[in-house]
Parts: structure tokens; C-alpha cells; sequence
């Protein structure tokens, strides 16, 4: 992308096409792109996701410090705008002065169930874009093989999600399924062990054995897994509650069980 003059009004239709992929999930859908910002999420994006960039003179400066970054920018190409402009089609209240404009990437099921021993998580209709972004991060550090998602669960590309993912929505799998049901029992006819996180559960998760192929299941915040779903699992497990908590939240009771897996496969 050839740099131009720096974009100066809220009326040049990228900027407002920039607003829209921010703000609806179906405007991203339909164009198969998600915006990203902040310069470690633009030094870590791979280049061949990139389609466009738009920085301020401000972060232009800074960069010349950073000879990696200004590289990346020659290779990837860039548009400057003004600080106004950047403050109108930014996503947080203190902008680093780098958005991205990249293409969502396309992952499936059977590459996933192909590799040894998976580790999938199968999250049901989870709402909340810092737990879904949390589970990606909280996975890549636990070695997931993959995250699967029900069509119900919040957007992936959402901007709080990506950006609760840390750079991690780049290194792992993702895949949104229409039938939630249906994929649970291919899962489970290819070999894989099934546990729901679940208040019925009799047996506390640490005396499970996950060192062959597993999936876990989550469910919403606030409902947990629908009846459907749970009487489809293989297995319920528990996590241990003291006082008077009767559950976890989402991102973090799904932390326990990769890491329960990650310690037992590497004892």
C-alpha cells in the first residue's frame, strides 16, 4: 500500500467504513476483516493478514526508535491521520496511535481432531468479550490445540476481544459452529474425551486422567450449559468450592482445567 496524504476528516469513507467494522459484528462478517490496534498487536500480526494501516505523526516519531516496527511498516505500507481522526476511530480511551485493518483467518475442524492428543475447548454462548479473549490467551499459554464456539458466543473479533487476547487470537485455532450438538459428537466419534464443567459433577477435575485427546466444555456466564449440551458430554466434573461460591467465572474455571491437562502431560 502506497503511503498517502494523511487523512485530515471524519468524511473520507475509510474512516467511516473503519467505524462501522469497529462497532457491528456483522459489518466485519460480511467483509471478513477485524480491526486491531496498539503496536505489539501490529508487531506480532502476520503480515499476510494485513490489508491496511493507519498511524498518527505522533506514533511515526516513536516508531523511529523501534528499527523492527519501522520495517514492518515499509513491508505493510501505512496512511498517517490526524490525532483528531485517530481519536473518532479508535477503540479505547487512549489510543496508541496504530490501527489495523486484517483479514479474519479460516480454520477447521478436521485439521484440529488430525493432531495428537488435542485439547479443545467447546464454549457454549459465552457473552463477556474479556473471557473469550482471556480463554484464548490463558489456552496458547496451556498449549489448546484449538477453541470451538457455539454461534451464540460473543464475536471473536470483537475489539475487546482481540485485545484482552494479547496477540493471541493470531496463534490459536478458532472455529464459530452452527450446531454446537453436532460437533460435540463428531468430536467424540474421532476418539476424544468429553467433560463438561458442571454442577452435577461427582468427581473433582484433578482426578480425571486428560493425557490422551480431551475437550472441555463452558458454558454461559451467567446460565452455564444448556441441558442439551450437558447430556451429550461424556463426563461431568467439579472444581473444589469453598465458603459459599457455587461457581467460577467462565475464563477462569476453563484456566483450571488447561493447566490441569498442561501439568499431567508433562509430569
Amino acid at each position: 500500500m502506497r503511503e498517502r496524504a494523511m487523512i485530515t476528516s471524519m468524511a473520507n469513507p475509510r474512516m467511516k467504513q473503519i467505524v462501522a467494522w469497529r462497532q457491528k459484528a456483522k459489518e466485519r462478517k460480511r467483509d471478513q476483516i477485524f480491526i486491531i490496534e496498539g503496536v505489539k498487536m501490529y508487531e506480532e500480526a502476520p503480515e499476510n493478514w494485513i490489508m491496511d494501516v493507519y498511524l498518527t505523526d505522533t506514533l511515526m516519531e516513536k516508531c523511529k526508535e523501534r528499527p523492527g516496527v519501522l520495517e514492518k511498516l515499509k513491508r505493510t505500507g501505512y496512511e498517517l491521520v490526524s490525532e483528531d481522526v485517530f481519536q473518532k476511530i479508535s477503540d479505547t480511551q487512549t489510543p496508541q496511535g496504530i490501527l489495523c485493518v486484517l483479514h479474519q483467518p479460516k480454520y477447521e475442524l478436521d485439521t484440529l481432531l488430525k493432531k495428537e492428543k488435542p485439547l479443545l475447548l467447546l464454549l457454549e454462548n459465552l457473552q463477556d468479550p474479556g473471557n473469550l479473549g482471556t480463554i484464548l490467551r490463558t489456552g496458547e499459554g496451556a498449549g489448546v490445540t484449538g477453541v470451538i464456539l457455539s454461534s451464540g458466543c460473543v464475536d471473536i473479533f470483537n475489539p475487546k476481544v482481540t485485545r484482552s487476547t494479547m496477540g493471541s487470537i493470531y496463534r490459536v485455532p478458532f472455529l464459530y459452529v452452527e450446531d454446537l450438538c453436532d460437533t460435540l459428537q463428531v468430536i467424540q466419534k474421532a476418539g476424544i474425551q468429553t467433560f463438561a464443567a458442571h454442577l452435577k459433577g461427582k468427581e473433582y477435575y484433578q482426578d480425571k486422567q486428560f493425557t490422551e485427546g480431551c475437550a472441555f466444555l463452558i458454558g454461559n456466564e451467567g446460565n452455564g450449559l444448556t441441558d442439551e449440551i450437558s447430556e451429550l458430554a461424556g463426563n461431568y466434573i467439579k472444581i473444589p468450592m469453598e465458603g459459599k461460591v457455587e461457581s467460577l467465572n467462565a475464563a477462569i474455571a476453563a484456566s483450571l482445567l488447561m493447566y490441569e491437562v498442561h501439568r499431567q502431560r508433562h509430569l
